[in-house]
């Protein structure tokens, strides 16, 4: 058996201490995950060796898998029918050739990428498939056929089925050209399918002009004549139009009229100044009549040659008078004579100047009746121009509308004639460029050896991978490290391997009886762990827990309390499971009398304990299976039996049952000083564990960490390499008396 001091295992812990958060009433044991756990403000998180530890736990998935797929696409690759594929060229016409500047009826030019787009559609389209699908008849049907025929008696495949999907059109980037390919087990056949499918390409093309060209032939025959019917009927109605109205001769009807109008205006206009003379002139014969001025006195009157001669007369007859006057007196004969003679002048003058001034009125109603008939027959004129104008207006328009018609009818007729003729001439907007060649026999496209052999190793690598970490993910089993300290959120005091192939007896006992060096070390590790803090070093009530059964928390805390009883400390071991006490099994006593007999029946205690079982180490059984154990550890004498054993003993360890199966510990957790939390590899739910160690770190008692148990060496390396490496195993081998002794 090995022994020693705490200085001789101080540092026996394969990790680093740490400090674990406050919170979780433990921390600074040894087994840190990680590199940032030991911050406080940080928390566990996996790293890229965590998941390179998963994948090598899980290798076995990820090999499988990887051969599977590997092998799975090496088959398909080996065993598929290799096909060929023969690809032709095709030049798009920017537009089409001109051989007659004559607009077409198709506008077949590319003006931009969808122009392209749309020949590259027309190409895939399933009437050039059912074009080519005609041109494949006999032999080369039967040589199409042959790769696609199925056995049994359904309905026979025809080639227009299969023909768009081996087909591939491709146009090529920045240019004009579109590459048609076509793939068939057949060389030949995939050559000649591909040259086909140009072939019919730029035949359909160049036939769907020619159709659309007598197409639009026909419609405008039949608009030239609906139009010529129209112009026919325009021409009766206009000339019918031209009877009703008397304008037959139009034009010199027209000259007539706008010449009276020129002669009317010239006359009414010479009327009106003569009347407006005249006027001018008989207003100042009435003036000068009412002033009693003589008439003689107006000009136009003065220059008539009669008045101008009288008033000559007698203006020399008062001449004479006067000089007669001067040599004879009024009665003389010649003055008398003189006198009658001035006197029948002047009445002359009189009557000749009304009979000017009568002259003068006449004058001017003449002239005012002449400008009147003038007007009026202006006016009447004027009306018959306007008459006229209209009739002309309406005359125009329908000569207007039988001018444009005439027109329409050329231009369709003009048209008509046009696209007969480019009708007839051929020209075509694609040419192929380059015709499909057989592939030879070694120069097949499909399968790509290279191409899938690559695609199943990396696909299988990847899906291996993935299914690998699939697992990992579904597997929520605590297992590392990070399990525990990161989702359960205790520190990992210790790590005890799977002990094989060894009675009960001998399990319980590992501890001293170094049957097993490695879960002997563990326990060290642990007992120098739980001495590295004054909580757990003080503490002398240690109470070992689970999750669920069979986790190993009664082989824990035997070994445990054997370790410390083994470095000179007075222990006992406490078997508090009343439900199914299992302490008694481990060392091999008897279970008659306990725990039990103390609190229900106050049995003295020193007949309870069994005593110096090995040195430095009691034992209390549990006594029986008790009916109410949660009356018992809730009452007052178990409250006793704790502080009895806290003065008799320095370490006094309590194996109670499982925190998720029953809540017995939580009844003994505020007796205690601490904790123990006893967790299987491998073999508890991460949410359980957590939820159970939630309930632990509750109670205000510190817990002081989790002992990772039966971990299985045969995956250690996985998890805890720097645990359990094969290198360490020179450190556990048990001397001799012939070898080594180990110094003291």
């Amino acid at each position: 058996m090995r022994t020693g001091d705490t200085s001789d295992h101080g540092n026996a812990g394969p990790g680093p201490a740490h400090n674990h958060p406050a919170g979780h009433g433990g921390g600074g044991y040894g087994y840190g995950y990680g590199d940032e756990v030991g911050s406080a403000d940080s928390a566990p998180h996996r790293n890229f060796r965590d998941y390179l530890l998963i994948l090598r736990e899980r290798m076995w998935y990820v090999i499988v898998v990887f051969l599977v797929i590997f092998s799975a696409s090496l088959v398909y690759t080996f065993s598929r029918t290799k096909q060929y594929t023969a690809g032709a060229t095709i030049e798009i016409m920017r537009r089409d050739a001109v051989v007659m500047k004559v607009e077409e009826v198709r506008d077949t030019e590319l003006r931009g990428p969808e122009d392209l787009n749309t020949q590259v559609k027309l190409l895939e389209s399933f009437a050039i498939i059912q074009k080519v699908s005609e041109r494949l008849v006999g032999p080369e049907a039967k040589a199409f056929m042959a790769a696609y025929e199925k056995g049994g008696s359904g309905d026979p495949i025809m080639p227009r089925e299969i023909l768009g999907l081996n087909r591939k059109v491709i146009p090529v980037r920045q240019t004009r050209l579109i590459m048609v390919t076509y793939t068939h087990p057949n060389p030949e056949v995939a050559a000649k399918v591909a040259n086909l499918f140009v072939d019919e390409f730029v035949t359909y093309n160049s036939r769907q002009r020619m159709s659309e060209s007598m197409k639009a032939v026909e419609d405008l025959k039949n608009r030239a004549e609906s139009q010529s019917q129209k112009v026919q009927e325009l021409a009766i109605n206009l000339q019918s139009y031209r009877e009703r109205n008397n304008m037959v001769s139009l034009d010199q009807r027209k000259d007539i009229v706008t010449e009276k109008l020129k002669a009317l205006n010239i006359l009414v206009t010479q009327a009106s100044s003569r009347m407006k003379e005249s006027e001018v002139r008989w207003a100042q014969v009435q003036e000068f009549r009412q002033s009693t001025a003589s008439l003689a006195d107006l000009t136009f009157i003065a220059t008539v040659p009669l008045i101008q001669n009288l008033s000559q007369q007698v203006a020399a007859q008062k001449i004479g008078v006067a000089q007669l006057q001067q040599r004879y007196r009024a009665k003389h004969p010649k003055m008398h004579e003189a006198l009658q003679s001035l006197s029948q002048t002047e009445a002359e003058l009189t009557r000749a100047l009304d009979t000017v001034a009568n002259n003068i009125s006449s004058e001017y109603q003449t002239n005012r009746r002449t400008f009147e008939e003038a007007r009026a027959d202006l006016a009447a004129q004027e009306l018959e121009a306007l008459k006229l104008d209209r009739l002309m207006v309406e005359y125009q328009s329908q000569k207007n509308t039988m001018e444009v018609n005439e027109q329409l009818l050329a231009n369709i007729v003009g048209r008509m004639r046009e696209t007969a003729m480019s009708a007839n001439i051929e020209t075509q907007n694609a040419r192929r460029l380059d015709a499909a060649v057989a592939p030879r026999p070694e120069n097949h496209s499909s399968p790509n050896r290279l191409l899938h052999t690559a695609l199943g190793f990396f696909g299988g690598l990847g899906l291996g991978l993935a299914f690998a970490f699939f697992v990992a993910f579904i597997d929520d089993r605590v297992k590392s490290a990070f399990d525990i300290e990161a989702v359960v959120g205790l520190p990992l005091i210790a790590i005890v391997p799977q002990i094989r192939r060894m009675e009960p007896m001998e399990k319980s006992q590992v501890a001293i009886s170094n049957a097993d060096p490695q879960a002997a070390e563990a326990f060290l590790s642990l007992h120098s762990n739980l001495r590295l803090k004054d909580e757990s070093k003080n503490a002398k009530v240690i109470i070992i827990t689970s999750t669920t059964p069979s986790e190993g928390k009664s082989f824990v805390s035997s070994n445990l309390a054997l370790t410390f009883a083994a470095h000179g400390e007075r222990t006992i071991i406490v078997d508090c499971d009343l439900r199914k006490p299992n302490v008694h099994r481990s060392f091999g006593v008897e279970n008659l009398k306990g725990v039990i007999d103390y609190c229900v029946s106050g049995a003295p205690l020193d007949s309870l304990i069994i005593k110096d079982h090995l040195a430095n180490f009691d034992i209390l059984p549990a006594g029986g299976r008790a009916k109410n154990p949660t009356q018992i550890l809730n009452g007052k004498n178990f409250e006793l039996l704790i502080a009895e054993l806290r003065t008799r003993y320095d370490r006094v360890f309590i194996d109670t049952p499982p925190l998720a199966a029953v809540s017995d510990a939580m009844l003994v957790l505020p007796l205690a000083d601490g904790s123990i939390f006893t967790i299987m590899f491998n073999h508890v739910r991460r949410k359980a564990a957590q939820f159970c160690a939630r309930r632990l770190m509750d109670a205000n008692v510190p817990c002081f960490g989790a002992v990772l148990n039966a971990l299985n060496l045969s995956v250690s390396g996985y998890y805890y390499a720097q645990y359990y490496d094969k290198s360490y195993k020179d450190y556990f081998v048990v001397a001799d008396d012939g070898s080594e002794s180990e110094k003291q």
